[in-house]
């Protein structure tokens, strides 16, 4: 995804959106999350928060307020640095392989997110715990299955798929009748591309791989679920950071011996290896979670988690500008009725 990286222009922009991320406040409970680690916004500005958090919030002003940033070009920015992210991430599907290289991406954000949040699991409540916990793992499941489903299908389709997940969960907490027509449509388009896409070389969709895409969409709503819990009981990015590293653990037994094999395979290059999946875990989760959330705090949710439905279409295109993946008409038309949902639920959305 060259096409996504940030210019220099807008580096003090990311860096104060990634700021003020950290310094968010915990979401209420009893709200749906969104995709992709949403916790939603809760407290005006500063309320609550400890000393250090306030100086998180000191710092965003110094560095440049991120409130002048639409939040929907935050969101585009986060989806084409997670489907950079994926797509850098398959050249290492051979020499780590797909389970080496989920469980290496994995820990090394686990790292990042320790060492930058060094959460306090003292005294917390088990069941706080055993959500990030749950969250953890559905992570896990959710990546190693998505990274096993890109590697034998197109990254559009792969990617529309999984909405599933998320669609699943926005038909639940549907709470108007324009936004169930919007996610049916998405759904519609969803079908169409499974039933009538086609693989690569005109062949038909991969079996194994349309099992694993499934797979990760049904992760992905236990994702978004257990995010809601992890998102009320913990602060900022800490609760993220627990289930990181739970997830990086859970994919440890599938990934480590693959991972050890690639990195001390004879005319490999460990260093080379280790450096490329540590950006590509700066590229998924760590960024895109945090403009993500910081775009959460200053539009509605159920907009947010629809907004995020053009996914699919990115993905498509980092798809076909990285790794040369041109999709069929089907295919495309398929993807369009996401987009086209994403759209008509944003307009319908506003206030």
């Amino acid at each position: 995804m060259p096409s996504s990286h940030p210019s220099e222009t807008s580096a003090p922009t990311s860096a104060a959106a990634v700021a003020e991320a950290l310094a968010m406040p915990p979401a209420p409970k009893g709200e749906p999350a969104g995709e992709r680690g949403s916790w939603r916004r809760g407290r005006a500005p500063g309320e609550g928060l400890p000393p250090d958090a306030r100086a998180g919030r000191r710092l965003t002003g110094l560095l440049r307020r991120p409130g002048s940033i639409p939040a929907p070009l935050l969101c585009v920015t986060a989806m084409f640095l997670v489907q950079t992210g994926i797509a850098f991430s398959k050249p290492l599907f051979g020499p780590l392989g797909v389970s080496g290289t989920t469980f290496l991406r994995l820990g090394f954000a686990a790292v990042v997110l320790l060492a930058v949040t060094r959460p306090k699991l003292r005294g917390r409540r088990p069941r706080d715990l055993a959500a990030a916990a749950l969250l953890g793992m559905a992570s896990a499941g959710m990546t190693l299955l998505f990274a096993g489903a890109i590697d034998r299908l197109p990254m559009g389709t792969a990617a529309t798929i999984e909405f599933l997940g998320p669609l699943a969960v926005a038909l639940v907490f549907a709470r108007r009748a324009s936004h169930l027509l919007w996610a049916l449509l998405a759904a519609g388009g969803v079908a169409l591309l499974t039933l009538l896409g086609e693989g690569g070389e005109g062949g038909g969709l991969d079996p194994v791989g349309l099992l694993y895409a499934f797979g990760a969409a049904a992760c992905y709503a236990a994702y978004i679920l257990f995010t809601d819990k992890v998102g009320a009981a913990f602060q900022g990015f800490q609760g993220l950071a627990v289930s990181m590293t739970v997830g990086a653990l859970t994919v440890a037994p599938f990934g480590l011996g693959q991972a050890w094999h690639g990195l001390t395979e004879p005319g490999a290059s460990p260093l080379m290896l280790l450096l490329a999946v540590a950006g590509v875990s700066l590229l998924l989760p760590v960024i895109p979670y945090a403009l993500e959330m910081t775009a959460l705090r200053r539009m509605p949710q159920r907009v947010f988690s629809v907004l995020v439905s053009l996914e699919p279409a990115v993905s498509a295109l980092v798809g076909l500008v990285v790794l040369g993946q041109l999709l069929g008409a089907v295919q495309l038309a398929g993807i369009g009725c996401v987009v086209a949902a994403s759209v008509g639920a944003t307009l319908t959305g506003r206030r």
